[in-house]
């Protein structure tokens, strides 16, 4: 039951009724910006005044008077060309009455037809701890990944290791600085390696495995099992640090299978077969400029024959594609802005659907205690650890906090309000909000008054439970426009506005000591439609939804 399209159903019927058809424009429904003015509002009129060539005050009035006919509403208002809908009492019943009934569905609706979605986020370099950015990347993919698989779609949730490379070269070389350190041989950390002390740890591992068996030797068949050693070792300590948020990958995809499986060389032939690399000083080259403008890209280094970034990066989205999926989505830090156009580029080479690959961006974050940012360098190995921050502030904060802001904003993480028992803080303040409500509900058990389904209904409509109904109403509304514009952010917003309506209606009226058996009934049904939606929410943020705080 999505309360906008309900109301978009009758405007057209409307319209009909008035002997206008294929209106070809979208026109928007929406909250007005004052209670006073309405439950809904809409543009209709100045969308058909363009066509019509007329005022749009004129057409707005014709409307409202066959509008008002409808059962639907309590009574329509022509303001200046915009139209303002009163809804009747009948349909706010009949949304709690639903949301009731269907407490683990409620706001599901099917608008992916069954596509097979591929997710990708947390795709790093395993060289050191997660930071607080791939936290955010993390929590942001895993939360939209839940909203896909609420409104239709089925979700697979994926980590691309980059495993292979020079990065992990350097990072095996800088593990033997650290183990030989422990035997006490000192030698330096390589240019643009790894300083971070974390490594000690590492180290402290292979010598327990290996012993001294390395001590100031080194040949590729010791660089290989550093390098095996060394990702083992950051994989696990970051799928650790994941489930801690509650993140689990339903696969975890390594550099390596590329080769491994002759994806890259397939994916070559492919592009060759198209007419799209060519071959120049030793390298082979990606004809980027035939699609985009930008100048061709390596793909095959000329020095020493091995894949670019790019390259592989293009193999592992064909890879995608011969998996089976209908879209993947990638999610990556604004740093990778650049990256897309080429990757748009080369989807469009290999002949693959337009909309197969979308790549959706986020801004950094940083660290604020105290009242100061936190300074941080990765390389320097100074940064704050998705770690730290977790036992600072707890999952349910943390996943809140990176769901709450808009992914294009930069997030400036207030870790003294994450901690905070107030209504301050956000999650605080929507958990207390579910928490109130299960309050009532003890409160209720205590005094010997049996909870009563759908009973005395036709009771609420003072204005605090019509607008709380309201926001409920428009649940399957915030999942759809925060899977479509992907951004959970819209999420936690529509829940802080519950929250805020909920808070509001408590303070207002008094539920279990209600002038009538019936309305006491009443609020005690709207008390856990409430409660739904906000334990439906949070569980998509994949935050608690507390019975007591």
């Amino acid at each position: 039951m999505e309360i906008i399209s309900l109301i978009k159903e009758q405007i057209d019927d409307a319209l009909k009724n008035i002997g206008i058809t294929n209106l070809s424009e979208e026109y928007v429904v929406e909250i007005p910006p004052q209670d006073e003015l309405g439950d809904f509002s809409s543009n209709i009129s100045f969308i058909l005044a363009k066509k019509l060539k007329k005022n749009p005050k004129i057409i707005s009035q014709e409307l409202s008077k066959e509008l008002t006919k409808s059962s639907f509403f309590e009574k329509v208002e022509n303001v200046n060309g915009f139209l303002n809908f009163f809804l009747s009492p009948n349909v706010y019943q009949r949304i709690c009455s639903h949301i009731v009934s269907h407490p683990r569905n409620y706001g599901k609706i099917d608008i992916g037809k069954g596509k097979i979605i591929q997710f990708e986020f947390a795709s790093v370099n395993p060289t050191g701890p997660l930071t607080v950015a791939h936290g955010r990347q993390a929590v942001m993919g895993d939360v939209i990944g839940n909203i896909y698989e609420q409104t239709g779609h089925i979700v697979q949730k994926e980590m691309y290791l980059n495993d292979a490379g020079r990065q992990i070269k350097l990072l095996a070389r800088s593990l033997w600085v650290r183990y030989n350190e422990l035997l006490g041989s000192h030698y330096e950390i390589p240019e643009d390696g790894y300083v971070g002390e974390y490594l000690i740890e590492t180290a402290k591992i292979v010598l327990n495995k290996y012993g001294n068996s390395f001590k100031d030797k080194w040949n590729e068949e010791i660089e290989n099992i550093f390098m095996e050693e060394a990702v083992e070792d950051m994989l696990n300590k970051m799928l650790h640090t994941l489930k801690r948020l509650d993140i689990n990958f339903d696969v975890v995809f390594s550099e390596k299978l590329l080769f491994k499986n002759n994806i890259v060389d397939i994916t070559l032939g492919q592009l060759k077969s198209k007419g799209y690399i060519y071959e120049k000083d030793g390298a082979i080259w990606f004809k980027v400029s035939d699609l985009i403008d930008e100048n061709d890209k390596v793909l095959i280094r000329s020095n020493d024959k091995i894949p670019t970034y790019f390259c592989d990066d293009i193999a592992y989205h064909y890879y995608k594609y011969l998996r089976g999926f209908d879209q993947v989505i990638d999610i990556f830090g604004s740093d990778h802005h650049g990256h897309i156009p080429r990757m748009m580029a080369s989807i469009k080479a290999l002949g693959l659907p337009d909309d197969f690959l979308k790549i959706v961006l986020h801004q950094f974050v940083n660290i604020k205690k105290d009242g100061e940012l936190v300074r941080m360098s990765t390389r320097k190995g100074e940064f704050y650890t998705l770690d730290e921050l977790i036992d600072n502030v707890g999952k349910d904060a943390v996943r809140y906090f990176f769901a709450m802001v808009d992914p294009d904003t930069t997030l400036n993480f207030d870790v003294d309000l994450a901690i905070k028992k107030s209504n301050e803080n956000p999650v605080y303040y929507v958990q207390y909000a579910h928490a109130r409500i299960c309050s009532i509900f003890k409160e209720a058990e205590k005094r010997g008054i049996k909870y009563e389904r759908f009973l005395g209904l036709n009771d609420l409509n003072k204005n605090e439970e019509k607008m709380l109904l309201r926001e409920l109403a428009l649940f399957p509304n915030s999942l759809k426009n925060a899977c479509l514009q992907f951004k959970p952010n819209l999420l936690t917003q529509y829940l802080e506005k519950v929250s805020s309506r909920f808070h509001h209606f408590y303070n207002s009226l008094s539920v279990l000591n209600a002038e009538s058996y019936e309305l006491m009934q009443a609020r005690l049904n709207l008390c856990e439609a409430t409660k739904i939606v906000l334990s439906r929410g949070l569980s998509i943020l994949g935050v608690n939804a507390p019975e007591s705080m």
